[in-house]
């Protein structure tokens, strides 16, 4: 009998699922480096930076004026999503994590959300309030999509599910089904616009105030985005990116 033999035996009983990476990632050696482990901070510090320039620094503005403001507002939610693809799932701290997520909502955000509504209801002028208001609620909505993604990283997705379903919602966030919905669904005094003025956010792309055809269109483009980025082989890149460095270490 070779020496080798009791260590061969042993990689032979070992989990199938102890070869891949921590998270999954094939060809992996079951740990992720320390340094790679604690990455998710630089995303949650570039999206925390961002979203206090954004909400109390710059002054609210409801209307986007360029491609690029577009991504400097979507950017938060981008950093946000690649935190939480990296964040540690560790047992027990997952509910912990969830208890504190409900009770900062209703606790911090909601109140936020009511005063901004109340504020809003007994401005004098009304028009120059409604930016506020508006800004938090685009708030309100990236904060739900990153709850239900956060929450889904604790329930034990894999980095590279989080990845693929944290944008594809970003694509739904921006794709404007929720001016659509508004568009079709609200009672108009004055019977329904021809064109959907507020989407500012699709007008910078289109030359102009996008008629509901065009914004359907836009809409569709996204989501058709969205759901081949959830086809995309992401795993199998980590996974290459994952034994990069312990091939560069053997040779």
């Amino acid at each position: 009998m070779s020496g080798d033999g009791p260590v061969e035996a042993g990689e032979a009983r070992r989990p199938a699922g102890r070869r891949n990476g921590s998270d999954g990632a094939p060809g992996g050696t079951g740990r992720r480096p320390a340094l790679l482990r604690h990455l998710w901070w630089l995303p949650a510090l570039a999206g925390g930076a961002l979203t206090v320039l954004i909400m109390v620094v710059l002054p609210p503005d409801r209307t986007i004026d360029s491609a690029a403001e577009v991504l400097f507002k979507v950017s938060p939610l981008l950093f946000a999503v690649l935190a939480i693809a990296g964040f540690p799932r560790r047992p027990g701290l997952g509910m912990a994590l969830l208890g504190v997520l409900v009770v900062g909502y209703m606790g911090v955000l909601d109140t936020f959300n009511v005063k901004h509504i109340f504020d809003y209801a007994e401005a004098a002028d009304q028009d120059a309030a409604f930016p506020e208001l508006y800004q938090f609620t685009i708030f309100m909505n990236a904060f739900t999509v990153l709850a239900v993604l956060f929450a889904y990283r604790l329930g034990g997705a894999a980095t590279d599910r989080v990845l693929k379903v944290g944008l594809a919602a970003v694509l739904v966030v921006v794709s404007g089904l929720n001016d659509l919905a508004f568009y079709y669904t609200n009672s108009w005094a004055d019977g329904r616009p021809d064109r959907l003025h507020w989407a500012s956010h699709i007008s910078v792309f289109v030359g102009g105030p996008p008629s509901p055809t065009v914004a359907i269109l836009f809409c569709a483009v996204h989501l058709v985005l969205a759901g081949v980025i959830l086809l995309l082989p992401v795993r199998r890149w980590l996974g290459r990116l994952h034994d990069r460095p312990s091939r560069s270490t053997s040779s």
